[in-house]
Formats: C-alpha cells, sequence, structure tokens
C-alpha cells in the first residue's frame, strides 16, 4: 500500500474536503488563478475545447473546474442501439456483475451492488447485469451525462468515507467505492432499471444535479432517500445529468439482458463522453 493511501486512512477526510472547497469557491483573484494555472499546466488541460478558453476569465477555481464544452466538441455515438459513455476519463474497470451481485474493483478487491448501492432490494435487479466505472483526473470535463433516456425514480445519498480513487487507492482498500459519500441516481428506462452512482473522493466531495443542485455537501450521517416518482423528470440519452464540483468517479449499472458492452473497453482505456458504452439488445 502507497504512503498516500495509508495516510488517508487516518486523515480527516470532511474537513480537508470542505477546506478544499472553500479554497475552490474563493473569488480571491490570486488564490484561483493560482489554482487554474497549477491544474492547467500540470494535467495538460486543453481549454481550446471549452466554451470560455480563456483561463482568466473564470471567477473562481469551480467554475473553471465545471466548465461546459464548445457546442460539438463532443458528440453521442450515431447508432441509435448505443448507450453512450457518460463521462471523459479512463475505464476504472467494467463487465459483469456476478450473480451474487458482486462487482469488480480490482485485483483481490470487490463489492457488492448492495453495498454500492446502500439497498439489497434494489441491487437485486442488477445481479448478472453489468457495470461500467469511469475514473474522472483533473484535466477532465467534469459533467456527467445520461447514456441512455431515463425518468428520474429516486435518489440515495449514502454516507461514508471520502478515500482518493486513484490507482493505488483503487488497488489498496478494499471496496472502496462503496465506502465513499456518494449520490445513487434510479432511473426507469425502455429496458428497465438503470442506476448512475456520483462517488465522491478526498477533495472531491461534491456532486450537483440538474434537477435539484447542490446534493453533496451537506455530507450525510444517514441514509438520504429523495422520490422523484411522478415529479415527470425525463433525462433524453446523451443530456446532462449531474457535475462533480472537483471530479471524481461515477459507476453505471445495467440490468441483465439490457446491453452487451462494447468491444474493445478495458480498465485503464481512455474513453470520452458520447462514445459507445454497451449496444441495447432487442
Amino acid at each position: 500500500m502507497s504512503l498516500v493511501t495509508a495516510l488517508t486512512r487516518v486523515l480527516p477526510h470532511r474537513m480537508l474536503s470542505s477546506i478544499a472547497r472553500s479554497a475552490a469557491y474563493s473569488q480571491d483573484p490570486w488564490l484561483k488563478q493560482a489554482l487554474i494555472d497549477t491544474v492547467v499546466r500540470r494535467f495538460g488541460v486543453d481549454l481550446a475545447e471549452a466554451a470560455q478558453p480563456d483561463a482568466t476569465a473564470y471567477p473562481t477555481f469551480n467554475a473553471f473546474f465545471t466548465r461546459a464544452l464548445k457546442p460539438g466538441a463532443r458528440t453521442p455515438d450515431p447508432d441509435p442501439r448505443a448507450l453512450l459513455m457518460p463521462a471523459d476519463g479512463h475505464i476504472s474497470q467494467l463487465g459483469a456483475i456476478e450473480a451474487d451481485g458482486r462487482i469488480f474493483q480490482a485485483k483481490g478487491r470487490s463489492f457488492t451492488a448492495a453495498q454500492l448501492l446502500g439497498d439489497m432490494q434494489a441491487a437485486r435487479v442488477f445481479a448478472g447485469g453489468s457495470f461500467a466505472t469511469v475514473y474522472l483526473s483533473p484535466r477532465d470535463y467534469h459533467r456527467v451525462h445520461m447514456p441512455w433516456t431515463g425518468t428520474l425514480r429516486e435518489t440515495v445519498h449514502v454516507p461514508g468515507r471520502l478515500f482518493s480513487v486513484g490507482t493505488a487507492a483503487v488497488r489498496g482498500v478494499s471496496g472502496l467505492f462503496a465506502r465513499n459519500e456518494r449520490l445513487v441516481c434510479h432511473f426507469d428506462t425502455d429496458f428497465g432499471p438503470m442506476a448512475s452512482v456520483m462517488v465522491g473522493a478526498l477533495l472531491v466531495s461534491g456532486v450537483e444535479t440538474v434537477w435539484s443542485g447542490v446534493e453533496i455537501p451537506d455530507y450525510a450521517d444517514e441514509v438520504v432517500r429523495k422520490d422523484w416518482r411522478g415529479k415527470g423528470i425525463v433525462l433524453e440519452r446523451f443530456a446532462e445529468m449531474a457535475r462533480f464540483n472537483y471530479g471524481s468517479t461515477v459507476i453505471v449499472l445495467l440490468p441483465p439482458g439490457a446491453a452487451t458492452l462494447a468491444p474493445g473497453l478495458d480498465a485503464e482505456s481512455p474513453v470520452k463522453l458520447g462514445q459507445a458504452l454497451a449496444y441495447r439488445r432487442g
């Protein structure tokens, strides 16, 4: 286990994330520009594809981090059967959800859909289905979009830790994604249920949705459910769903028989929003 991963086991996660959040929303010209310039330089951010390509024009670091793209910078796969990649980044893992609901995290490590969703009953419909875990790095576009058209049924804010979700932590922390603070978004689609799970991380724990604004923080001490049935919240394929105020990981769960994962995708594959994640069956 790396030293950084070991340290995150004892660090005051929420306090550090709150401090980072204050810095991210600061309008102090020197601080926000220093943060923006550091990330652009260190991670090679391509601002040419941003709707606002001028790095000095953003009022806060968070405004830069959640920047919009130019129209046409990302387009959906033209195959109408394609379920779309929900975000830029790279594949952490993807594959089958085992019959017992187990989801592969890294060599020797896994977690269950019930643990991830915070709900054993909701997890049952995904047993034997498929999943994709997409990690967003600091250089990436940090808005998450819909893989397929869906009607929002419920959100579940599951309390937890705020471990790093970098490669070392994924390999070293058992059940990482089912331990971190997260927002589970349940949708009904024409092939059945679909879940998109927005997973927080150390220093990158803010989650905001298009239908209700900021969801995390506040951090939760117990599971918080919101019932959206009957509210008519329908999000089309490729539409923006949520964003990370700072970035992290999104996990998509699909039920058995719904779709076949797109060929050529493996752990560490770089991906772009809108490319094919899977293909609808039937």
